[in-house]
């Protein structure tokens, strides 16, 4: 991805992802499968535009950072 060349993007759902509990529990365990998010697990970063809107909202309330936070006022500006 061009903003951030150093983050590898992968599509998972969002029980593979094991993302914190607070997101896991905004969603009924049958929800888990469907929804997905677009992210690097090891930065804990995640594409908004390729993420399933109520994943994003629950991660933006978390460590967790949109892409775009992460190349502007995050982590990732250091890199840039």
């Amino acid at each position: 991805m061009e903003l951030a060349p150093e983050l590898q993007f992968k599509h998972y759902s969002v029980a593979e992802a094991h993302l914190p509990g607070e997101v896991l529990s905004s969603f009924s365990a049958g929800m888990l499968d469907q929804l997905t998010v677009c992210c690097d697990l090891e930065h804990h970063v995640f594409y908004a535009q390729h993420t399933d809107p109520a994943v994003g909202d629950a991660l933006r309330g978390t460590h967790w950072f949109e892409l775009a936070e992460w190349t502007t006022s995050g982590p990732g500006t250091a890199l840039g």
